[in-house]
């Protein structure tokens, strides 16, 4: 035998030497997916003719078998009552002859031959055929697109229920062969096969049904129901219990055709996240009243209506799981537990959201969302989130530039009383009040509005002003005030209350240990001493202009001594004792100088004078101009009365300060007004130079300066406002000439309807809204005030040196004053240059190249 043939004899023997090989008795690993033996099997000797004829036998056992387990070309049939399954059998339900249950047991039966030796084969697993079948091949090509179809064309109150018709009808359909001749025929009545085929079938659900739409759809169907039954929708309908059943058993159905289990807990979760939200938005929002108890209410419904409806449609989840599984989802005392705190939770995002409308309607009785936000603040993530939100709301809707500077304050203060409630250590206070105090101490009116509303008038609220009442209110109820601590307080070892700070508490933490509204305020300006001089300006204006009783001043005096200390305000105290002092030398000056007009036949006017230590007050308007005569001699009387009793001091006075009480004896009526000093002398002007012309009094503007050596703003001043007390007209023919209105025109005294009377009105109502334009002037000058006088004594200077130098810089000029100017100039180059821009405009300098210059 040659090479060639030995190693082909060797690959292919010769057929006299050919044998049966004997099967490899290998381990049966299981196939399809599911287990089975692991039992070496018998080696069997067999030849040629047994294996033909057991071949031919399993073909035609497993062409009897998938004959008979096939399924119609159709569409599954409907199946509604008893009669429709009985309608089944014949061309879904075959009949079950002797010959297919023997090839059944042939096929699958693990005492037959065949099965034994193709246990390992894919291709001829009985139950890997069938899913095929019926899933691969039925379902998607029937069942699946009416189920789409279904999606389509209804809402989720009617597509959930359907959907789970057509999938219970396709495992009625689908199982029904299997179970009654399929699984008695496989070991343990088939528990395997048939846990292998209903987990196939969930998989082919989940990846051949759009998911995403089923999810929705059944979201939106346990919504639905969860707000009918849960009361939270429905206006407390309770017959909506009933369907607590229905939905129940649609739990239950859904899990027996696969869609229950880990899937539909996600959903179930998502949902009632979402009705927990809904429920607490739709009842609580709003509800701020601290009597309401929102939190025990909230915490008895979660328990008692919440959980036990979760409970409900868990329930049906829990059957047919193993009991080691079961725990996952069964509810405990810890999980309603773990509930309330979510909705705890969610209540302190809704109050977070509110939180701004809380603290501005915090006088009405809004300390209830606070006590909700207690047990809310209580991890550094739900502080930091309620700091970071309210701070933006606060940017997005308070500081702007639109809203009054009282506003902003009276937010502030109910920020103060709300986080004082809220975190008595201060530190969500320290963080939220930042942006709003960094935007306060900007505004250029908070200073006098605050030192204002201290000295406010706390009982009566009903006038409009731009003070906050309140604060004067707290000022007097101020308990726990004393000396400003101490900046190393914190150094203070004999403190035995000493607590550290918090531990979120930022690096420039520092709480206070008397922490209360007015406090918070004062601390607004970075020294005192902005505080003590606006005090002093505001008390100043109140000293000049109130009546005798200073009650209030002295109290709010005395406690800001309390807090600042006495040097502090000693120029406050020196002024309010000026004018008490004054009471006492005035009624002795009037007594020597017999100024009393009790016992006169024809009384004089009547003098009263307060007496300042000019050293000691604030800047004061000193504009000099001529008084009645009647009213100069009484003050000669007066001045001399004083240098009596004050031997080596005399007596300035400061006319454009002065208070006037005139009587106006008209022919048709007399008025009564109190008036500034430059009012009184206006309209004292016209009178008596024309008494025996019929012709009313009249003068100019011009003429009244001229006479009076006032000013045009006090003169126009006075005449505004005598005009809106209908008192002086202006002349309908000669500009800037007023004459007095001794009879009043019928339309003023009897408005009528038409045309004339209608314009007559307008007039009368602009004249009014004119005098009450012409306020009464500061008796205290303004920084403004002041600056600009000294301006104005700069000017010289700058003319002088523009004159011999010529043209200069800003710089430059700015430079020379420093110089020129004794004790310094105390202005910088945007002050300097607002000034000489301003002589631009009036036509003084002009602006060459950047360099000023005079105008030739």
């Amino acid at each position: 035998m040659t090479a060639v043939d030995r190693i082909f004899a060797a690959v292919f023997p010769p057929p006299n030497e050919a044998s049966i090989p004997t099967p490899v008795a290998t381990p049966v690993l299981g196939s399809a997916g599911f287990e089975g033996s692991t039992e070496a099997q018998p080696v069997i000797d067999w030849d040629l003719k047994d294996i033909a004829a057991e071949q031919i036998q399993w073909e035609r056992a497993w062409h009897t078998a998938t004959a008979f387990l096939s399924l119609p070309n159709e569409q599954l049939p409907p199946i509604n009552d008893r009669n429709d399954l009985n309608r089944l059998h014949g061309k879904w339900w075959k009949k079950c002859t002797p010959d297919i249950v023997a090839a059944l047991r042939y096929v699958v039966s693990p005492d037959s031959q065949g099965a034994r030796l193709r246990r390992d084969q894919k291709q001829h697993n009985l139950a890997q055929w069938y899913f095929e079948e019926a899933g691969l091949r039925h379902f998607v090509q029937y069942v699946r697109p009416q189920i789409l179809q279904l999606f389509e064309e209804q809402d989720a109150k009617y597509s959930v229920g359907n959907l789970v018709v057509y999938l219970e009808r396709a495992h009625t359909v689908y199982l029904h062969n299997l179970k009654e001749y399929v699984y008695p025929l496989c070991p343990n009545g088939g528990e395997e096969e048939n846990k292998w085929i209903t987990s196939n079938l969930s998989g082919l659900l989940t990846y051949s049904l759009p998911q995403r739409k089923i999810n929705h759809e059944l979201s939106e169907f346990f919504r639905i129901h969860a707000e009918a039954i849960l009361d939270i929708r429905s206006n407390g309908n309770n017959a909506e219990q009933k369907k607590i059943p229905s939905v129940r058993r649609l739990v239950t159905r859904l899990q027996d055709v696969g869609m229950g289990g880990s899937r539909l807990q996600k959903i179930l979760a998502k949902v009632m996240s979402g009705i927990l939200s809904t429920y607490i938005r739709q009842t609580y929002a709003g509800q701020w009243e601290s009597h309401l108890n929102v939190t025990a209410k909230l915490r008895y419904w979660v328990e008692n209506r919440f959980a036990r409806y979760i409970v409900e449609m868990l329930a049906p989840l829990n059957t047919g799981i193993r009991p080691q599984s079961r725990s996952e989802t069964e509810i405990t005392l810890l999980d309603v537990e773990k509930w309330q705190e979510i909705a705890i939770n969610q209540l302190g995002h809704l109050r977070t959201e509110e939180l701004f409308n809380v603290i501005v309607e915090w006088e009405n009785d809004s300390k209830g969302a606070m006590e909700d936000l207690k047990r809310y603040v209580m991890t550094t993530a739900a502080r930091t989130h309620l700091t970071n939100s309210f701070c933006d709301a606060l940017n997005r809707r308070l500081l702007q530039p639109g809203a009054a500077t009282t506003e902003i304050l009276q937010v502030y203060i109910s920020i103060i009383r709300a986080f004082s409630l809220l975190d008595p250590k201060g530190v969500l206070l320290d963080r939220v009040g930042r942006p709003i105090r960094r935007y306060l101490r900007d505004r250029d009116d908070t200073v006098v509005i605050v030192v204002s509303s201290l000295l406010a008038d706390v009982e009566n609220t009903s006038i409009k002003t731009d003070t906050l009442p309140e604060l004067a209110a707290e000022m007097q109820n101020s308990t726990n005030i004393g000396a400003q601590e101490n900046d190393d307080a914190d150094l203070d070892f004999d403190d035995m209350e000493w607590m550290p700070d918090p531990v979120d508490a930022g690096p420039d933490y520092k709480k206070s240990k008397h922490l209360d509204v007015i406090g918070s305020l004062i601390s607004l300006f970075e020294t005192k001493d902005i505080f003590v001089k606006e005090f002093q300006k505001v008390l100043g204006e109140r000293l000049l202009k109130q009546g005798q009783e200073f009650d209030k001043e002295i109290r709010v005096l005395e406690l800001l001594k309390l807090r600042f200390g006495e040097a502090s305000l000693q120029a406050c105290e020196v002024m309010l004792r000026d004018v008490l002092d004054s009471r006492r030398v005035d009624f002795v000056i009037r007594k020597d100088q017999n100024l009393a007009m009790a016992g006169k036949q024809y009384p004089e006017p009547e003098l009263h004078s307060r007496i300042l230590s000019h050293l000691f007050w604030p800047s004061l308007h000193s504009e000099d101009f001529s008084l009645p005569p009647e009213i100069s001699i009484l003050q000669n009387r007066y001045a001399a009365g004083f240098e009596t009793l004050k031997q080596s001091r005399k007596l300035t006075w400061l006319n454009a300060l002065g208070q006037v009480t005139v009587q106006l004896d008209l022919e048709d009526r007399t008025v009564t007004e109190s008036v500034q000093t430059w009012q009184a002398s206006v309209i004292y002007a016209f009178q008596g130079e024309e008494s025996g012309n019929a012709r009313p009094a009249m003068k100019t503007v011009t003429e009244l300066m001229s006479s009076l050596s006032m000013s045009e703003s006090f003169v126009r001043n006075a005449l505004t406002f005598w005009v809106g007390k209908l008192v002086l007209r202006p002349s309908s023919s000669l500009p800037d000439t007023y004459h007095v209105l001794e009879i009043l025109p019928q339309s003023a005294l009897h408005p009528s309807s038409s045309s004339s009377g209608m314009q007559s009105n307008l007039l009368t109502a602009a004249a009014a809204a004119d005098a009450a334009t012409s306020a009464p002037a500061a008796a205290i000058r303004s920084e403004e005030d002041i600056a600009q006088e000294k301006m104005e004594v700069f000017w010289q200077f700058v003319v002088g040196m523009l004159t011999n130098q010529g043209a200069m810089p800003l710089t430059r000029i700015v430079m020379m004053l420093k110089v020129v100017v004794p004790g310094g100039f105390p202005f910088g180059n945007e002050e300097l240059k607002s000034f000489l821009e301003g002589r631009v405009r009036e036509g003084k300098l002009e602006v060459v190249g950047g360099q000023y210059k005079i105008r030739m």
